[in-house]
């Protein structure tokens, strides 16, 4: 057993429970609407740059919402989709017949883009320290799987205090911008002028 794995286990029910809830929809994946969640969609796939005919890691991807937008927007892709809930992944696999699903993030194979929508934010109480840990990991991840940008959302630390909550992390946008130039690309956008408590880091290579 890994020492992130009493981590990784509760994110999975809290997941999976949502989608025992409220099945294959934004709250299923514990999203307000399902504006928000398109919206979220649109920033992330700013990382295409208008490219089409590409290969994705979707990382996080719950019941392949994202496929739906994907396929809307007339895209020619090759998509993998990895979460850690079952329920869900089986509910994508029945779905999406034509796409890759899995629960082992060593099964992945390096795509052109990775991407990863929601999940840094629901900490469920772990230590920041600790949650920050496996967000850094996480990054390190979807830049390994991505040979030609990846892109991922958070919840700003920038959000109005009396609406935080303790079981949520706010990550603050300038250290990642800084960690992502750093260490990724220099070509990295940091996105935080929608209108979501949060932001969205592109990473071009």
């Amino acid at each position: 057993m890994t020492a992130e794995a009493p981590l990784l286990g509760a994110i999975e029910r809290y997941y999976s429970d949502k989608f025992a809830q409220h099945g294959p929809s934004a709250a299923g994946v514990d999203w307000n609407s399902a504006e928000s969640q398109e919206l979220r969609f649109t920033q992330l796939l700013t990382v295409l740059d208008g490219d089409d005919g590409f290969s994705l890691v979707d990382y996080g991807c719950g019941y392949g919402a994202l496929i739906r937008c994907l396929s809307a927007r007339g895209l020619a892709f090759v998509y993998q989709g990895f979460d850690l809930s079952e329920p869900m992944l089986e509910h994508a696999r029945r779905a999406f017949t034509q796409q890759q699903f899995t629960s082992d993030p060593g099964e992945l194979e390096p795509c052109d883009y990775a991407v990863a929508s929601g999940i840094f934010n629901v900490s469920l109480g772990f230590e920041d320290k600790q949650w920050l840990a496996y967000v850094l990991k996480t990054i390190e991840h979807l830049h390994t799987l991505s040979m030609r940008g990846f892109a991922f959302n958070m919840l700003t630390s920038y959000s109005d205090a009396d609406k935080m909550r303790p079981d949520l992390y706010y990550g603050d946008p300038c250290f990642f911008f800084d960690l992502c130039k750093r260490q990724y690309s220099r070509n990295v956008a940091l996105m935080h002028d929608y209108d979501l408590f949060e932001f969205t880091i592109i990473v071009r290579k």
